[in-house]
């Protein structure tokens, strides 16, 4: 073998490693994207973090939506992530809501509230769709074989992840009667940037068309009006940008999540957790 032979061999095998190592990169920055570049909050940690009253350290005792709110972004982030996908839709299941969540993948994620689920979800059998999973996620069943696929403690879990970000720190309140555990924020930086991302993506950075938005913010603001909490991002908001940050947001809410699933290179997930929450 000459070593001009050699020589092009190894830088063959050259590009080869750099072509799988860009690859690799690549699909990292697309499981990434939209995240802050210090820290990784997953959607339920940003929703949670929304509806947190700062000093307090508890969400809104009149908030009976951030529970099922949580559990859609479950299935959002695990859609994100690369892990369910919805089944493809037929001539008699068009229907976001009729379509059933399969198994993608099992590779774990690294956090226990989805890994949880994407156990509950690869046990299942037959399948379940969309609003099925908040409902049983949540607990909201009559069968009690389903009782088991509840996630317990969801909120609790979700703010103990945070202070180990050391986003919020734990203390106990007296309520009278009962002694509460609370997470007050302690890292308000990170929380205003979420502000700052939200109020930004339906004002300086409108783009009138929910399929150029990034798909973590676009995911956002859905779980967010889902969850009661998208207010709390624009109450900082002067009178005139208020009014236009909720008419902006209304005007994409109020699209139609089975149109929209169908436009190309969408995330299908979000319009159907969307179609879920317009249901109930």
């Amino acid at each position: 073998m000459t070593t001009l032979t050699r020589r092009g061999r190894r830088a063959d095998e050259g590009q080869e490693r750099r072509a799988d190592s860009d690859d690799s990169s690549k699909d990292k920055d697309e499981e990434t994207s939209g995240d802050c570049k210090d820290m990784r909050l997953t959607l339920m940690e940003e929703v949670l973090l929304l509806g947190l009253k700062d000093k307090e350290g508890y969400t809104s005792f009149w908030n009976d939506c951030i529970s099922s709110g949580l559990r859609g972004g479950i299935l959002i982030e695990l859609a994100l992530r690369g892990r369910v996908i919805l089944e493809p839709a037929t001539l008699r299941k068009k229907r976001l809501l009729d379509r059933r969540v399969l198994l993608k993948s099992d590779a774990p994620t690294g956090d226990v509230l989805l890994d949880e689920t994407l156990k509950h979800i690869k046990a299942t059998d037959p399948a379940e769709t969309v609003q099925s999973w908040i409902e049983l996620l949540t607990g909201e069943t009559w069968n009690p074989f389903k009782l088991q696929f509840q996630l317990r403690n969801v909120r609790e879990r979700i703010a103990k992840s945070l202070v180990e970000k050391g986003i919020l720190t734990t203390e106990k309140q007296n309520f009278l009667l009962f002694d509460m555990t609370t997470h007050p924020v302690t890292n308000t930086t990170e929380k205003q940037r979420l502000v700052k991302k939200l109020q930004e993506s339906v004002l300086e950075k409108w783009v009138n068309d929910p399929h150029r938005m990034d798909k973590r913010t676009l995911s956002l603001l859905v779980l967010a009006h889902s969850s009661d909490v998208l207010e709390n991002a624009f109450s900082t908001l002067a009178d005139d940008k208020y009014d236009m940050a909720m008419n902006r947001s209304k005007d994409l809410l109020d699209l139609d999540p089975d149109m929209e699933a169908m436009k190309p290179n969408c995330t299908e997930m979000i319009w159907a957790v969307l179609s879920a929450f317009n249901k109930s």
